[in-house]
């Protein structure tokens, strides 16, 4: 990590229990909610308190919400319950997601000779509209209950699922099963204890996982196909920005992914470049997939994430 790049402990310690607050807000309000429109309202407001919650699952993932290794990753264990997912998996599945960026193991916006276009429609689509977020969460249930088999053809999708499931490393599977244990129990806890109607709970996770999923490729579609240049820095209104931990400046965070959030601006700026609009780069992936003109090998095929 740069030496001028420290991680700023308090400052992140006081926006997680911030996130806290606000969470327990969310769902106490909800618990009272009386019609279809505060509902809405809250869903709303829900997905873009737990993308900021993302965004601090996402500093935890690269070692950079704390200092102390331990209290790190608790904290991001500890918030992704709330996700939920189990911390230990998706933090693999997004280091992956650095080594594989661009290649063909995971280029979402292309389809190959030997793809199904059809298959390939569906799972960019899927991205687009929030389809993406519930094969997440469902992990929970798949992880805990059937067996973690090293022979990875077991799990096998397509490309990128395999690709996905060959750098899992089978020292967290324990971790993993017991996240995805408390994930349940904690969730299953939340809706009885304060009488929450399980219509109202899904909806409000809807609206976040639809505002989640949308913009997991938006700032990678049609970009370079190369592993660290293939993304691109975009921005919406300014208090989301910052409400996001600056995770728009995506490029940025690539070329330089041991930089804590709070020096992303400053890091980018000094990179040069324009940041294009989210909404706009949103919008444009609903052209679809397109046939590969090129292959882009995977260097760090077969890697398992330590």
């Amino acid at each position: 990590m740069n030496a001028n790049a420290a991680i700023p402990n308090r400052l992140n310690l006081g926006i997680l229990l911030g996130q806290l607050f606000a969470i327990a807000a969310c769902f106490f309000a909800l618990s009272r909610a009386q019609s279809g429109w505060a509902v809405a309202g809250l869903a709303v407001v829900f997905g873009i308190v737990m993308n900021s919650v993302y965004s601090i699952i996402h500093e935890a993932e690269h070692a950079m919400l704390f200092s102390h290794p331990r209290w790190n990753d608790l904290a991001g264990s500890f918030m992704a319950l709330f996700f939920p997912a189990p911390f230990h998996l998706i933090r693999q599945g997004h280091l992956g997601h650095h080594l594989r960026n661009r290649s063909d193991d995971e280029a979402f916006d292309f389809y190959f000779e030997e793809d199904h276009k059809v298959w390939k429609i569906l799972v960019l689509y899927g991205i687009l509209t929030g389809f993406y977020y519930v094969i997440v969460v469902l992990s929970n249930v798949v992880f805990l209950i059937l067996p973690f088999r090293e022979d990875k053809r077991y799990w096998y999708v397509d490309q990128a699922s395999a690709a996905f499931m060959e750098s899992l490393n089978p020292r967290y599977r324990l971790a993993i099963r017991l996240e995805c244990a408390a994930v349940l129990v904690l969730h299953a806890g939340l809706v009885s204890l304060l009488a929450i109607p399980i219509t109202h709970y899904l909806v409000i996770y809807a609206g976040f996982g639809f505002m989640w999923s949308a913009m997991q490729y938006v700032h990678h579609y049609g970009t370079e196909r190369h592993v660290t240049r293939g993304a691109r820095n975009l921005w919406i209104w300014k208090p989301l920005d910052l409400l996001w931990l600056n995770h728009n400046w995506h490029l940025t965070h690539h070329t330089h992914p041991s930089v804590p959030w709070v020096h992303l601006p400053r890091t980018g700026v000094e990179g040069g470049g324009k940041r294009g609009f989210l909404i706009t780069a949103y919008l444009r992936m609903w052209r679809g997939p397109r046939p590969a003109p090129e292959r882009v090998k995977n260097l760090h095929a077969g890697r398992v994430i330590s």
